[in-house]
């Protein structure tokens, strides 16, 4: 079956991995097959979360056809303390 292994760089680079995994495939196994781990050196499987079109889920969580794997990366900023900059320089 065919999923997509996706991760979004801090400087906006966009990376999508298409991966053909056997039907009973993690989450974890389908993003050490398509190699984004190798290509993206600041992904750390045990600080980074992963999802599934929007939904967190574990590692070891169960993939379907067509999925897409995200992982997702940490906020630089805070998103109150942004907010509250933007306010006051209006």
């Amino acid at each position: 079956m065919k999923v997509i292994v996706c991760f979004a760089r801090a400087n906006g680079q966009y990376i999508e991995r298409p991966v053909v995994v056997e039907k009973q495939c993690s989450v974890r196994w389908a993003i050490e097959r398509s190699g984004i781990l190798q290509a993206c050196d600041e992904i750390n499987l045990s600080e980074n979360k992963v999802g599934v079109f929007g939904r967190l889920v574990t590692l070891e969580a169960w993939l379907s056809e067509g999925d897409r794997v995200e992982i997702y990366r940490g906020l630089k900023v805070d998103p109150k303390a942004a907010r509250l900059k933007r306010a006051a320089k209006s």
